[in-house]
């Protein structure tokens, strides 16, 4: 089926637009008919001319739905729903005030099948790149237990839930990253417009140098030169450092094993992996998925094959008739207390109570680190620089120090 843009009239005379999954122009129109709809122009939304390249290319880089536009779409379709309106009506409402193109386009296509009988889970499954297989196994138990708006209402709390760990963690790096770019700006600027001036008067008075502005001429020189080379350098390393950790899976398993080895820096990793895990796996058995099926969704949501191969291990041993503390245990990846609070939830039957309670009490301890760390990087940021810069100072008045005792 092609997906066809309309603007119509209604019955009052109204101005409608928006869109229609259909086999033809004709088949379009006559839909819109029978919900009383009057059709005064219909055009294909995506034209054939396009190549399929081009059409990739433009779906790839233009048309992205975020997660944050989810989960908009999802807490109001869970609050429509939970106004006793029915689904077709609601994804109309909502792909009529929806902005995005791409988003409004899918909202059209899951409308149209949802219309003919199927399922919404089936009709979202076939726009992975929007709703992910957490999203999707989610809805699937909301509509087999009939509560699908109060599973809609947990999914949307979760994305909301996520977004707000992770726009906190981002927040907290800026301030060091713009530190260190404009602390490196600056001494680049020094190092290859102040430094030659300022040498070049040493030169000129063939005067035998200290070994410190020797070393200081040659790096600025050399900088002043080899600066394209540096920037080329940079980028085979990071090109080919992304494609060892992306591309090849023992790679991405040594960085992924590097990373919750480093000081500091490896708890923090750890802590938020933990908390996702946790809060994924609370808000998949709370919404009526498999235990089973929600560790194979949630060993993928980690973003960690050291920890997802733990998990999967856990699982493993599930299929065996084994608890879920014990695995976990077993792996050294899940600290003491993160074990024994999914013993606890085990014996006493509310597992998703007490994942919940260490995801928070992770996600808090995650946030608290990276505060601190943070707070931390700015100062020996800036010791660091001023020692480059003493560095600096101290090569070019050396010098002129000897001169002026010469002079005596």
């Amino acid at each position: 089926m092609s997906v066809f843009e309309y603007i119509a009239l209604d019955e009052k005379g109204n101005q409608l637009k928006g869109f229609i999954d259909a086999p033809g122009v004709a088949a379009a129109r006559q839909k819109l008919r029978e919900d009383n709809i009057y059709p005064v122009e219909i055009n294909q939304s995506e034209t054939k001319k396009e190549s399929a390249l081009s059409g990739a290319l433009k779906i790839n880089l233009w048309e992205r739905v975020s997660a944050s536009q989810v989960a908009v779409f999802t807490r109001q379709l869970s609050t429509l729903l939970s106004a006793g309106m029915p689904l077709v009506p609601s994804l109309s409402i909502l792909m009529q005030q929806e902005k995005n193109p791409l988003l409004k386009k899918t909202l059209a296509q899951i409308r149209e099948q949802v219309n003919e009988g199927k399922t919404l889970t089936d009709s979202i499954s076939e726009f992975p790149r929007i709703f992910p297989p957490l999203y999707l196994n989610m809805v699937r138990a909301g509509e087999a237990s009939g509560m699908i708006n109060l599973v809609l209402e947990r999914l949307a709390d979760f994305s909301e839930n996520q977004q707000t760990l992770m726009s906190n963690i981002k927040s907290a790096m800026y301030y060091p990253i713009v530190m260190l770019f404009i602390g490196s700006i600056v001494i680049f600027a020094l190092m290859t417009f102040l430094v030659p001036k300022i040498t070049s008067i040493f030169e000129d008075m063939h005067q035998t140098l200290p070994l410190i502005t020797i070393i200081l001429i040659k790096v600025s020189n050399f900088l002043k030169s080899f600066w394209w080379l540096i920037l080329i350098l940079m980028g085979a390393f990071f090109a080919a450092f992304r494609y060892m950790t992306i591309a090849t899976e023992a790679g991405r398993r040594m960085c992924d094993n590097t990373k919750l080895k480093i000081p500091v820096f490896g708890q923090i990793i750890s802590k938020i992996a933990i908390a996702r895990f946790c809060r994924t796996l609370a808000t998949l058995l709370q919404s009526g998925v498999p235990l089973l099926t929600a560790m194979a969704i949630v060993r993928n949501i980690v973003n960690n094959v050291v920890i997802g191969d733990a998990i999967q291990q856990a699982a493993r041993d599930l299929e065996e008739g084994k608890g879920l503390s014990g695995p976990l245990t077993k792996s050294g990846l899940f600290p003491p207390l993160v074990t024994e609070m999914i013993a606890v939830g085990e014996q006493s039957g509310s597992m998703e109570k007490m994942l919940n309670r260490v995801a928070t009490a992770y996600e808090t301890e995650a946030q608290s680190n990276i505060a601190m760390m943070t707070s931390l990087l700015g100062p020996l940021m800036v010791v660091f620089m001023g020692l480059i810069v003493g560095f600096i100072v101290v090569s070019i008045l050396l010098p002129i120090f000897e001169m002026n005792q010469l002079v005596r």
